[in-house]
């Protein structure tokens, strides 16, 4: 059991880390600042419809590989739905739960339009219409059989719509919460620097019907690997978001060698790695990934911050949390395929192997 979880973590690593020949992770942008408001380059994004139409066609396009449900809820004349994607290959109707499950969201906040790019690529890969240079597809294939991956690919759509209408710089839902600030972990606590426009946390915990679909995922699915990924800067965190410090003992050890091997081979050394409370600079409360580790006891909960321009004006949004120029892409490029290697690949393997014992 600890071999068939080695190899299928370093899969989902791989993928969501190395999943790109023309995209970009972790990528160092270096632009001049300026008061200028960079627009949403459509000619290297998707809107939120045509992106959820390609995924909807991928999907049927693989029946056997892939199913997708819509999943919607309301309250107070408020409603929201959720497109969830899962990847499973074999049978569907098998009563035991798969040996390992992977949950990863996309565009929980309504700015971070790289997020929900990256979800589609990953889709992509699994679908194989896309392939992972230097990886043997056959060892791939049989890791693959051996999983199931639920993909969230915009957890906020109603956030991203108003972001396309204009509103480049809006984090929260539809009617302006902060999605990863509705969760029940230490929810509603305010800190001195406050900020309702950003991080406004709802009336109460899970008020919100975006919060409350992740939630019922979550809890049904019970996954062994959770993953938030944002955008805004360059960092790997781990639990916890609303204290500074991060979880004991093996639970430490395991999730922080995994995330310095992260670093080291897929970020130039250069991402912030720890807990979001302490390294951020900031304690965020009623996060996800606190709740995810805390309450549905996922063993492995992340957020990943996958992209910042710390150059870009606080007013430019669009700039700060997405690459907007093909150059950015290109460069991408190249640091990705320099990391797409068997090397790469084995060294994720001595990580896990030594660091994972949650299941035997």
């Amino acid at each position: 059991m600890a071999d068939l979880l080695s190899l299928s973590l370093i899969l989902f690593f791989y993928f969501l880390l190395s999943s790109s020949q023309d995209l970009f992770l972790f990528v160092h942008a270096e632009s001049n600042n300026n008061l200028t408001v960079t627009p949403i380059n459509y000619d290297l994004y998707h809107s939120s419809g045509s992106l959820m139409h390609e995924i909807k066609a991928l999907v049927h396009r693989h029946p056997n590989k892939f199913s997708m449900e819509t999943v919607k809820a309301g309250n107070k004349g408020y409603g929201a739905e959720i497109a969830v994607v899962t990847y499973c290959k074999g049978k569907r109707d098998s009563p035991e739960k798969p040996k390992l499950r992977i949950l990863l969201s996309f565009g929980q906040h309504g700015r971070e339009l790289i997020t929900s790019e990256l979800a589609l690529r990953i889709l992509s890969i699994l679908s194989e219409e896309k392939l992972l240079p230097g990886m043997d597809q056959a060892s791939l294939n049989s890791i693959l059989d051996k999983v199931v991956i639920k993909v969230v690919p915009m957890e906020n759509l109603n956030g991203r719509k108003l972001v396309e209408a204009g509103d480049l710089c809006e984090r929260r839902n539809g009617r302006g919460v902060d999605l990863n600030r509705n969760w029940s972990v230490d929810w509603g606590k305010k800190e001195k620097d406050y900020d309702p426009y950003e991080e406004n946390p709802g009336t109460a915990p899970f008020s919100e019907p975006e919060s409350q679909i992740m939630r019922k995922l979550a809890v049904s699915f019970e996954p062994h690997i959770w993953v938030n990924v944002h955008s805004g800067m360059e960092a790997l965190f781990m639990p916890y978001d609303h204290k500074n410090t991060t979880p004991e003992g093996l639970p430490l050890q395991r999730m922080k060698l995994l995330l310095e091997e992260v670093k080291q081979l897929h970020c130039q050394k250069r991402c912030v790695i720890g807990s979001g409370g302490g390294s951020v600079g900031y304690f965020a409360h009623g996060t996800a990934t606190d709740f995810m580790y805390d309450v549905v006891r996922v063993p492995l909960a992340f957020t990943f911050e996958i992209y910042g321009d710390g150059t870009a004006s606080s007013r430019d949004c669009f700039k700060m949390f997405n690459p907007t120029d093909l150059a950015s892409y290109d460069v991408c490029y190249l640091i990705t395929s320099q990391q797409l290697s068997l090397h790469s690949f084995q060294v994720y393997l001595r990580a896990i192997i030594y660091s994972f014992q949650l299941i035997s």
